[in-house]
């Protein structure tokens, strides 16, 4: 369902304007003050955030108060590379560590592009799926690219009805859960490879295996696993001291690659404001530049997608994930069930993270209330 536009300026200011004329009688110069903070807002913003302390106190606070957007579990901004705002709900605090949900397709396809820059793999070959390289199978024309754009034409339906006929759930939880790209990659071809954009966890699941298969070509469950979780940590979690970031396998030893990363609020924080840097951490490139490029570019059959992030542009469809008629399309942003976002925005030097649970019906609520806060920075 698409977001209802916000509301004109004669319509949110005609309250207060009659609240001006019922207070001239009684002597009040201007609007009547704004209601106190609650105890703790303003505690959890910078005292220099880059903004009007207050305003961002007041903006964090209704992702966290207001009614009819779920349940908020934790916000942090930064901006300019620092920790501007950072609050958290009761039971929660800087060494929970979150579930990331389908913010974890962004950190696949950041190890998949180390592992084209390393040669390991090209963008515009066959991956090395080896029962999709037998003559005469269709899925062979199915490209690394297409995959990360969510374009391989594979039989994947996201969130179908009833639940328990979703790919996702019978992937995770049913039919596939032990070996969940074998499932995922045992789909036959519905479209043309590259002709149709179809969001799918699934198709991140099978890049979690090429990954395995990549680093471990021969071995077991155990040699899958651990070979992936060892490139994770040298090559991405450690470099940026993401000391918190772990990683969930299956029984056969692929990453959950699409949904199932885990890390403090901090450190998913700190992941985006390592794409926001374009790859590099502390002057260090640790994934190429033009490899985040690729990331943020518009999917040929998505606008609104790129290479497993979301971009803040119109869909074409009545899919709106972001807010394009809010904020800066050069915004990209991970984002996960039930209303996990990673926002990230390199012109307002920006990232803004939300934890927590909302369901669909409150999403686009949710969406007006991070919008608000990312509207308090200037595009530079």
């Amino acid at each position: 369902m698409k977001r209802l536009p916000l509301p004109s300026l004669a319509t949110m200011l005609a309250p207060s304007l009659l609240a001006l004329g019922a207070l001239a009688g009684c002597g009040q110069d201007g609007p009547p003050p704004l209601p106190p903070l609650p105890e703790g807002a303003l505690e959890a913003v910078a005292v220099e955030p880059g903004v009007p302390r207050e305003a961002l106190a007041r903006a964090v606070d209704a992702a966290f108060s207001d009614d009819g957007i779920g349940e908020t579990r934790a916000i942090i901004v930064m901006h300019g590379g620092e920790i501007v705002a950072e609050r958290y709900a009761d039971g929660f605090d800087a060494e929970t560590r979150f579930i990331g949900w389908s913010m974890s397709k962004t950190v696949t396809a950041t190890l998949i592009g180390m592992m084209v820059a390393d040669g390991r793999l090209a963008l515009d070959e066959s991956p090395p799926i080896d029962h999709w390289q037998r003559a005469g199978e269709p899925r062979g024309e199915i490209t690394l690219r297409q995959l990360l754009q969510m374009r391989s034409g594979l039989r994947h339906v996201e969130q179908g009805q009833p639940v328990q006929d979703s790919f996702e759930v019978r992937m995770m939880f049913l039919d596939g859960r032990d070996d969940m790209a074998a499932w995922a990659e045992a789909q036959p071809l519905e479209h043309e490879a590259g002709r149709h954009f179809q969001y799918s966890t699934a198709t991140s699941v099978i890049l979690g295996d090429i990954m395995a298969r990549v680093l471990a070509p021969d071995g077991g469950p155990t040699d899958r696993q651990e070979a992936v979780a060892d490139y994770m940590e040298s090559r991405l979690t450690g470099p940026l001291g993401l000391a918190s970031m772990r990683t969930e396998f299956d029984a056969a030893g692929t990453m959950i690659a699409g949904s199932a990363v885990w890390a403090t609020a901090r450190d998913w924080a700190r992941f985006g404001e390592f794409l926001r840097n374009g790859g590099s951490h502390r002057g260090v490139q640790i994934v190429p530049r033009g490899w985040v490029n690729f990331m943020r570019s518009e999917s040929p059959r998505a606008p609104d997608y790129g290479a497993h992030v979301w971009l803040n542009r119109p869909s074409g469809t009545d899919r709106d994930v972001l807010f394009a008629d809010q904020g800066p399309e050069t915004l990209f942003a991970a984002a996960g069930f039930q209303g996990q976002y990673l926002l990230i925005s390199p012109e307002q030097r920006l990232t803004v993270l939300r934890l927590g649970k909302t369901e669909n019906e409150d999403m686009d609520a949710l969406m007006d209330r991070l919008a608000a806060i990312v509207a308090l920075y200037p595009v530079r």
